[in-house]
């Protein structure tokens, strides 16, 4: 449901589409629609959004935003992130509430996954 003035939907850069839909599939089971050959929606993430057609990346050292995903094993989820070709930026750590680490897709967008189990 749309709701006013909420976040609604969320883009992100891609440098190789196809290569961002099958780690993304891998790894956390998305899936997608394609809206021609330079966009992806993104369905069965926990919030809309897509991928866009684009050399630049998204990082936190360069102020982007941090997408932070959920995971009940950060271990597992780790395992599956680098098998399916991403890389660890930042192993996994404490802060106040949980544990989390960061990674990036093999475009090298920057995301994080945190847990408030273990």
């Amino acid at each position: 449901m749309n709701e006013h003035e909420k976040i609604n939907y969320v883009e992100f850069p891609s440098k190789d589409l196809e290569v961002t839909k099958r780690f993304f599939q891998d790894v956390f089971g998305w899936t997608f629609v394609d809206y021609g050959t330079e966009y992806a929606a993104i369905a069965d993430a926990g919030l809309d959004g897509g991928f866009f057609k684009s050399d630049q990346v998204v990082a936190t050292a360069n102020g982007s935003a941090l997408v932070v995903i959920y995971s009940k094993d950060l271990e597992y989820t780790q395992s599956k992130i680098t098998a399916a070709g991403g890389t660890i930026m930042k192993d996994i750590f404490s802060f106040p509430g949980g544990r989390r680490f960061h990674f990036a897709d093999p475009n090298g967008n920057e995301y994080a996954v945190w847990s408030d189990l273990g």
